[in-house]
């Protein structure tokens, strides 16, 4: 079996580029190779490597927990099933959070629900001031961020617990989340390879708010004074999620789309 005989095989159950990124993580050719040597024999167990990963993704499980890897602002982090794959809506979160960030000296900053920790490393990458700490429930996604923040050289102290639970009694300067918040029961969970991500990560089994309703509830103790909270959210959930901040006594409470134009981040201060 050849180089284009593998692909060309895996073009007729998946996407082309799928099949190809499959086939240079397999058996470590690059795409020059592909191109220049295409007649370069596939040794058997690069091969049945590559078959194995060509079957789960014709399934529908998602390219980056095949190859572990996936790209978030211009780096690659490290993932598995335990945590969400990056996505690029989350630029719209970091970007703001810099925002808040310029003209302080030494903030400090907290990120829930870390995961992969893309929030809390390239914050501590690019706001390298600023004192991190990140936090997740999940033991396994708390060994990916480190993992992700040692290949990296982000300093981030994380920490496993519930939301606030790790930081008991510590103020910040900004808080910033990507919680769960597909309501339970949403179509979408069960289109683009959601089903393998994990859905404690996803969803909150209710009606999507519950961990945002947390997250502001508690959120005024942990804030120093004129400190933001901001956190992602659905597509349809901007309006709700300002009026929760109002509610809570958080003052200039806005909501900021994606590149797309869809709501995806709120967020107020508390005065």
């Amino acid at each position: 079996m050849t180089l284009f005989e593998a692909l060309t095989v895996a073009k007729q159950q998946i996407d082309r580029l799928d099949a190809r990124l499959l086939l240079q993580y397999a058996t470590g050719c690059s795409h020059t190779d592909l191109l220049a040597r295409p007649e370069t024999p596939v040794i058997a167990p690069a091969y049945a490597q590559f078959s194995e990963w060509v079957a789960r993704r014709a399934a529908g499980e998602p390219l980056a927990y095949l190859i572990g890897e996936a790209e978030f602002r211009g780096r690659v982090f490290q993932v598995s099933p335990a945590v969400l794959i990056p996505r690029p809506e989350t630029d719209i979160l970091i970007e703001l959070a810099r925002e808040k960030l310029q003209g302080l000296e030494a903030p400090k900053v907290l990120d829930l629900g870390t995961g992969s920790g893309i929030v809390a490393i390239s914050l501590a990458l690019e706001c390298p001031a600023a004192q991190i700490i990140a936090v997740d429930v999940e033991n396994e996604a708390i060994f990916v961020a480190r993992n992700n923040a040692g290949r990296l050289g982000a300093n981030v102290d994380f920490r496993q617990g519930n939301w606030f639970a790790p930081v008991a009694g510590e103020q910040f300067d900004l808080i910033v989340s990507n919680p769960p918040y597909v309501a339970a029961g949403d179509p979408h969970l069960a289109l683009n390879g959601l089903p393998f991500e994990p859905q404690v990560a996803l969803t909150d089994g209710a009606d999507g708010l519950s961990c945002i309703r947390h997250i502001i509830a508690h959120a005024a103790a942990h804030l120093k004074p004129g400190g933001w909270l901001l956190f992602e959210h659905g597509y349809d959930q901007g309006q709700v999620s300002r009026n929760l901040l109002s509610a809570a006594g958080f003052k200039a409470a806005f909501t900021h789309p994606d590149l797309a134009g869809i709501d995806r981040v709120s967020g107020a201060y508390f005065q």
